[in-house]
């Protein structure tokens, strides 16, 4: 969809539909349109529409006005109004006027000002509800919401909100993209290519493949791809923008998860190809910050591999040894994602990063204790974290500590080796963390599971039903703040 800005009145605008954002009882906001308008809105608000949040209201727009219809979205009550609130308006506004057909829309912009918030967040929900995925259908509805004319008085501040938000949404595209391909088209070797398609002049990718891998020691990485007959595929990327030191984000790029010889359930096992989100976030930022040309030194590592059951794959039981030399007992082969993120991790060392977040759908516990709607977080440093729950709550993709206490190190305590893969179901969801916690050491460090959220099962105002691309705009704003 493309966006602009417009310094024309409602009543000039033509367009298929103009979107006037309202808030709950208040027919007059837009009194200045004429007495017909006026008399069209009172009786909208008298009979089938209040202004509640995420309510539409479609009406024919009358005499005087230059678009064909006039689109009323609540915004709830004046004192509910919030940034969250206009994407998820922006949305519902989108995605019902593209089902009905229309593709030229215009957004008055007169009352969102009057809450000093910006229009573009209006426009980021509407490009993030516009998001489908038909690869794989031969025949679609074709419709699409084609513009969005924002009247206002254009300026630079403006404008910078407005590219931004067309770059996240690109960006979240993209990683939905990758995540809903399923694993036979999306294996370690396309994620590979997925990554080799970013490079530009700033941004380079290397790809390493099994033989690098146990040149470096990465035997933890290596024991989860044992089992497949895809090639394991360690994705680098390196963008310099800046002069400082790196900062590196790892992201969990199981292309299938299984769970190897200790097999998952069959039911649900479909939806295993997400267990790559992390990885695909991870690539979503990289575009992201690339096109915007952010002033920062930054480093996406993707463990890519399959994790499937077989005569070689890793057996429960199984010693290896990390990279850095660490060895770990692996008590259950579904417990995969930590050791390919561990051995990113001590790989991210080398380059004496700033500091190290990882992204993975690492634990169904996570689902269990915190629902669909908010990532765990757990690290070793107060200012990342704080800086990361605030930019959290900025895009509404929020975040919730965890404990790291030094008592869970007796949950993974080994017998046999350095460490184990897992403690067992009690205190799974930071007993994982902890776990890549021994990995990081001294260096700054953040981990987020986002295994409850990077998969939606019911459409959202601006989530379309699949998966959700959570964490691209998350860790883009962290980027963005840190440069």
């Amino acid at each position: 969809m493309n966006i602009s800005v417009k310094d024309l009145r409602e009543k000039d605008c033509a367009c298929d539909a103009l979107i006037l954002p309202v808030i709950e009882a208040g027919a007059k906001q837009y009194d200045h349109l004429g007495r017909s308008f006026e008399q069209a809105i009172k009786k909208a608000f008298s009979k089938k529409f209040s202004g509640k949040k995420n309510e539409l209201f479609l009406v024919p727009a009358p005499d005087g006005l230059k678009a064909e219809w006039i689109l009323l979205a609540g915004l709830g009550k004046k004192e509910e109004v919030t940034a969250e609130g206009l994407r998820q308006a922006g949305g519902r506004s989108a995605a019902y006027l593209r089902d009905n057909g229309m593709s030229k829309a215009a957004l008055s912009s007169k009352v969102i000002s009057s809450f000093k918030l910006s229009p573009s967040l209006f426009a980021e929900g509407a490009l993030l509800s516009l998001y489908s995925y038909s690869r794989y259908k031969k025949e679609t509805n074709g419709k699409t919401l084609g513009s969005l004319v924002v009247l206002s008085k254009p300026s630079k501040a403006l404008t910078q909100e407005l590219d931004w938000a067309d770059t996240m949404a690109s960006a979240v595209s993209f990683a939905k993209d990758l995540i809903n391909t399923p694993s036979n088209d999306m294996t370690p070797s396309h994620l590979a290519k997925a990554a080799l398609s970013l490079r530009s002049r700033k941004l380079s990718v290397s790809v390493l493949e099994r033989r690098d891998a146990q040149r470096l020691g990465m035997g933890a990485y290596l024991a989860v791809a044992k089992g497949s007959h895809e090639p394991p595929k360690f994705v680098v990327l390196q963008y310099k923008g800046g002069s400082k030191a790196p900062l590196v984000l790892v992201g969990k790029s199981i292309t299938f998860d299984s769970g190897g010889i200790s097999l998952k359930p069959a039911e649900g096992m479909e939806k295993m190809k997400y267990d790559m989100a992390g990885g695909a976030a991870v690539l979503g930022v990289m575009k992201a910050v690339s096109e915007a040309a952010l002033p920062i030194n930054l480093i996406g590592v993707l463990p890519a591999t399959e994790n499937l059951p077989g005569g070689s794959a890793t057996k429960p039981g199984d010693i290896v040894k990390a990279v850095g030399g660490k060895t770990v007992e692996i008590v259950n082969t579904d417990a995969e994602g930590r050791l390919v993120v561990a051995d990113a991790i001590g790989y991210a060392k080398r380059f004496k990063p700033r500091a190290v977040v990882d992204i993975a759908t690492l634990t169904g516990a996570c689902s269990i204790a915190l629902g669909g709607e908010v990532i765990a977080m757990m690290g070793n440093d107060k200012g990342l974290l704080d800086t990361l729950k605030r930019c959290g709550d900025n895009v509404y993709e929020r975040v919730w500590e965890m404990p790291l206490f030094e008592e869970y190190k007796e949950y993974v305590k080994s017998d046999i080796a350095d460490i184990k893969n897992t403690g067992g179901r009690t205190g799974s969801l930071v007993t994982s963390a902890y776990f890549l916690k021994e990995f990081a050491g001294d260096v700054p460090w953040v981990h987020l599971d986002i295994a409850g959220t990077a998969w939606v099962e019911r459409e959202r105002p601006y989530i379309p039903k699949g998966a959700s691309g959570v964490g691209v705009r998350l860790l883009s704003q962290f980027v963005r703040e840190l440069a």
